[in-house]
């Protein structure tokens, strides 16, 4: 019997690092390790908090007795890069650069590609990461905004719609490029995504400003009223940009992001929570329309995914709107680990080719 391939996962996030240690298809262990404010206080900017990460990661695997010579590979959640196709990548001196130029953002994974690089070139093993937050297969028709300095950009839950794809058409006995669907995360952002044959062809940013709104986002709003509040003297850039991506969405209307609090004060008779619940999945429900009509009509099937996919709820308003177009099938949750793990096996078995970023 072949040895499994064993294969650790690091996905630092602004207050947690997390790591994961799988053996082939199964999790040994999963630990998210929690970084008070006062700990993290203490460095100017990410980059000062490599040793510490690396330390606490290292810790925790002598905690759990792992060997790092038993590793085949190491896997890392995506950062902050220029806009690439989807798929796996080997981590490099290239991709490196670019995450400490800080030209496409920061994020507390970019020192995690980091740790996880010299870590692989310690060992001598291979560091990937898998369809990365600015994956961007975007047809040319989908960049059209309406205006020519303000193209449409690619910027999605793609690690796990990709993830998703892949499970939902497995379990139709197929293929992802065999198929053509729609993938909604469900999560703190919602995004909609039109995968036809293995690409996302179209999907709202659900990062700034576009589609339906979210637990904390405003996804689309109407433009000259948006216009006039940024000058109107009463709010800094600053503030309107924490509208948009912090402070909207459920937070604005309900003042909490939480699906469960919103969905406790339905049972208590809030009638302005069930509506304001309502009204984001009537959004989402019309992205998912928009969805359809960019595939022409020809979807096999419609996924729902993220945290807010366990409520029945949620989940059946959205249903009642769009069930006409395709079957919908759930898949609650975000398992970014396992989508991260998956991706690192597919690439160990020689099951998927690692793409070199250049």
């Amino acid at each position: 019997m072949a040895k499994p391939f064993t294969v650790l996962i690091i996905n630092p996030g602004s207050t947690s690092t997390k790591i994961a240690l799988f053996k082939d298809d199964k999790e040994v262990f999963n630990r998210s390790l929690k970084h008070s404010i006062e700990q993290l206080e203490q460095f100017d900017d990410i980059w000062e908090q490599y040793d510490f990460r690396k330390e606490a990661i290292l810790s925790e695997l002598e905690r759990e007795q792992v060997s790092l010579k038993e590793l085949d590979a190491i896997c890392c959640r995506g950062g902050n890069v220029k806009p690439i196709p989807g798929g796996i990548y080997l981590v490099n001196e290239a991709m490196l650069q670019d995450l400490k130029g800080g030209q496409y953002g920061q994020h507390p994974c970019d020192v995690g590609n980091v740790i996880a690089y010299d870590l692989g070139r310690e060992l001598n093993i291979p560091v990937v990461t898998v369809d990365p937050p600015v994956s961007d297969e975007l047809e040319p028709l989908a960049r059209y905004s309406g205006h020519r300095l303000i193209p449409r950009v690619s910027s999605f839950h793609a690690l796990n719609q990709k993830a998703t794809a892949r499970k939902l058409a497995a379990d139709l006995g197929k293929s992802y490029d065999q198929l053509n669907l729609i993938i909604v995360h469900l999560g703190g952002g919602i995004s909609v995504g039109a995968h036809r044959r293995g690409k996302v062809i179209d999907v709202n940013n659900a990062l700034y400003g576009d589609g339906p709104f979210s637990p904390e986002r405003t996804g689309s709003l109407p433009v000259g009223a948006l216009v006039e509040l940024c000058f109107s003297g009463r709010y800094t850039k600053a503030d309107v940009m924490k509208m948009i991506n912090g402070a909207g969405g459920l937070m604005s209307y309900l003042g909490t992001k939480l699906g469960l609090e919103v969905e406790e004060r339905i049972e208590q008779g809030d009638r302005l929570a069930q509506e304001v619940f309502e009204a984001m999945a009537y959004q989402t429900a019309k992205e998912i329309g928009a969805q359809a009509a960019v595939l022409e009509g020809k979807v096999d099937v419609i996924g729902l995914t993220g945290s807010l996919a366990y409520s029945d709820r949620f989940v059946g308003y959205i249903k009642s709107r769009v069930s006409f177009i395709a079957p919908v099938y759930l898949y609650p949750g975000e398992n970014e680990m396992q989508a991260l793990a998956d991706g690192a096996l597919r690439f160990l078995r020689g099951e998927e080719e690692a793409k070199i970023y250049q």
